[in-house]
């Protein structure tokens, strides 16, 4: 072999092995329903209520060597929500609460992570919702990574975070058991 490609080639390999690793962009797999935006709220400090949103679509970036580059973006659709009672559902769409007739979506943009060293962390970002755009904390598990049987590679996550109401102009009185809701988030996506 000829010395100049001999130098070449370890060059190249050099620069390859310095070069940064960056995070993978995902979209979050709502087709087949492997994501979920799900909620609870106490009902007169009785029991809680539940209810999802059919209809969301986002992307995240990730990278496991430097989980604290992550950044994640989402968009909800209010009226999509289902908490299998359809007259809940049509006054939770009315200007009571999310208003969808003024405000057609609900957006979540991080601002930062930061990881625990142990699979689990912290995302904040600004969650946007009747116009009112406000920070949040989610906590966030790592669940697992790996290739999926299609040929794809996908990551997934859950998250919590707890919401209050007043904080988004939600006013209506639900009683003091019902001022916090809690979320609940299941997050698969395809790398792309």
């Amino acid at each position: 072999m000829n010395m100049k490609l001999i130098k070449g080639l370890v060059l190249g390999g050099m620069v390859a092995a310095s070069a940064p690793l960056y995070a993978a962009d995902y979209a979050i797999d709502t087709k087949g329903a492997h994501a979920s935006v799900t909620f609870r709220i106490n009902h007169l400090g009785f029991s809680y209520v539940t209810g999802r949103f059919e209809d969301f679509n986002g992307t995240f970036s990730y990278d496991a060597e430097n989980p604290n580059a992550s950044s994640v973006s989402v968009e909800i659709d209010p009226a999509s929500v289902d908490t299998n009672h359809a007259e809940r559902d049509k006054h939770l769409k009315s200007a009571d609460f999310f208003d969808v007739s003024q405000h057609p979506s609900v957006t979540f943009a991080s601002t930062s992570y930061t990881t625990n060293g142990d699979g689990t962390g912290v995302l904040k970002g600004d969650l946007t919702l009747r116009g009112v755009t406000k920070p949040v904390e989610i906590d966030v598990k790592h669940i697992g990574e790996g290739q999926d049987p299609w040929g794809g590679y996908r990551a997934g996550f859950h998250g919590t975070a707890e919401l209050k109401l007043k904080d988004f102009g939600i006013e209506y009185n639900l009683g003091p058991a019902a001022e916090v809701v809690y979320l609940d988030l299941n997050v698969e996506g395809v790398r792309q």
